[in-house]
């Protein structure tokens, strides 16, 4: 076959698997009176991409929540229909999310996991946007931001493992079907079916991989997100060889050995490797680019942990947390720590840095003078003595840094009877998106769970 012919039915069968029009035997939509719902102004969207989500009828208070990611050429709605992600959410009671990718590149709208802005915490580009996707979830339906998972297939399983490395304190475990190590594009022109990442030479080593993912997020020091890898070992449109290049990356990232602890075949053709607890890879024999096919997405709502609870009979409608009611509980004045409720982790500067910028973040409370803040009489969080909790903007996501200190409202904070801390500023409060050291502490809409309740506790004077 020449090589254009080649590449024609490789851009079939990579259209197919990115759920556009591909169905699946024995899968048809979901029965329930819940419905795919588009949403509109979810929060920051750089990467100008539509978000759809399914919320199941029966769901526990805090329900989980999934992003199911599709393939280049596909759409949210078209994974929707053609993955079991829904039919499970309505047996185990999560949310699905179901982002819609708008960057050309390849064979048409793909998650970009090529531009220097998506590469690195923050940055901008895809991965804020699904970052804003979860944020919605989690304000508007009581999502549970200690269990957020990512999946994907084709471009959404390179996206998969792209978010785990971008936001490793928002993400608790991973499955990417077909994907690529994180930073295998340098490009756009380099996606499929041109470029080094996937015409078959890719081959860095274990730490370069590594090192890849951990400068996406410099000075993060917490928990590393598991993985579960999927690729059949006839898919020569993102080549099979990228499996291995995925298990060396993320074995590095947490340390392990490249020799499997375990491996085993627990359905026929489906060839099993594991590294430890952290790191799943699973070799289709015989299959193409054509992934997940039945079953398999059972295997990663399992790998996820999120069919160990059997959801309520009914779901009591949300209600709107309270208002926040500026009470300080610690007098002006007095030196304190400022601890999680939800972590009993302590609002910290990193290093002992005294620089103007720093982001703060959590970390278990030491008494030390980076944890000791004076709550004054003009609402400052004052550090050090001259440095102020200061708010770098007021969107949802704003960092939440020291700066020298200053009269302006963005470094004013009320202190409030729920638990909250709030901007004055922006009147968004104080939030951290996970429980670990290290995780970065930013703005959010006032919810009042537990992520964002802090109390002052009165250090020994």
């Amino acid at each position: 076959m020449k090589p254009h012919r080649r590449l024609l039915v490789g851009f079939a069968v990579f259209l197919a698997a990115a759920g556009l029009a591909l169905v699946i035997p024995g899968l048809t939509r979901p029965a329930s009176a819940a419905s795919l719902t588009e949403v509109t102004n979810f929060g920051s969207n750089p990467g100008g991409m539509r978000m759809h989500i399914y919320v199941p009828d029966v769901r526990p208070a805090n329900p989980a929540i999934v992003v199911a990611m599709h393939g280049c050429g596909g759409s949210g709605p078209g994974f929707y229909s053609g993955s079991e992600f829904a039919s499970l959410a309505n047996q185990y009671g999560f949310i699905v999310i179901y982002p819609s990718a708008m960057q050309e590149a390849g064979f048409g709208k793909c998650f970009d996991t090529w531009s220097d802005a998506s590469k690195r915490r923050g940055g901008g580009s895809d991965p804020v946007s699904i970052e804003s996707m979860v944020n919605y979830a989690r304000q508007q339906h009581a999502g549970d931001i200690n269990r957020v998972y990512a999946t994907g297939s084709s471009s959404g399983g390179m996206m998969t493992q792209h978010m785990l490395a971008v936001y490793p304190d928002l993400f608790k475990a991973g499955a990417s079907f077909m994907g690529v190590p994180f930073n295998c594009f340098a490009n756009a022109a380099a996606y499929p079916p041109g470029g080094s990442c996937t015409n078959g030479s890719m081959n860095r080593t274990p730490q370069q991989w590594g090192d890849m993912v951990r400068a996406a997020y410099p000075g993060y020091t917490g928990p590393r997100p598991p993985i579960q890898l999927w690729h059949g070992t006839n898919d020569t449109l993102v080549p099979y060889s990228l499996l291995q290049e995925s298990v060396e990356q993320w074995t590095n990232v947490h340390g392990l050995s490249q020799t499997p602890t375990s491996t085993d075949t627990p359905q026929p053709n489906w060839n099993r490797r594991r590294f430890g607890t952290q790191v799943e890879a699973y070799a289709i024999q015989g299959a193409g680019h054509s992934l997940p096919s039945s079953g398999m997405a059972r295997v990663a709502i399992q790998f996820f942990g999120l069919d160990r609870t059997t959801p309520p009979t009914s779901t009591p409608p949300p209600t709107d947390p309270p208002t926040p009611t500026p009470t300080p509980t610690v007098p002006p004045g007095s030196a304190s720590e400022i601890v999680g409720t939800q972590s009993s982790r302590c609002v910290d500067v990193p290093n002992a840095s005294r620089n103007n910028g720093t982001r703060v973040q959590l970390y278990g409370c030491n008494k030390q003078t980076n944890q000791a803040w004076t709550y004054t009489s003009n609402k400052q969080l004052q550090v050090y003595g001259t440095m102020c909790l200061d708010a770098a903007g007021t969107a949802n996501g704003a960092a939440v840094q020291i700066y020298t200190c200053h009269t302006q409202t963005n470094q004013q904070w009320n202190v409030n009877a729920n638990g909250t801390i709030s901007n004055v500023q922006s009147g968004r409060c104080l939030d951290a998106w996970s429980t670990a050291n290290g995780a970065q502490i930013q703005l959010y809409d006032c919810h009042g769970q537990t992520n964002q309740q802090f109390r002052l506790a009165a250090l020994a004077q």
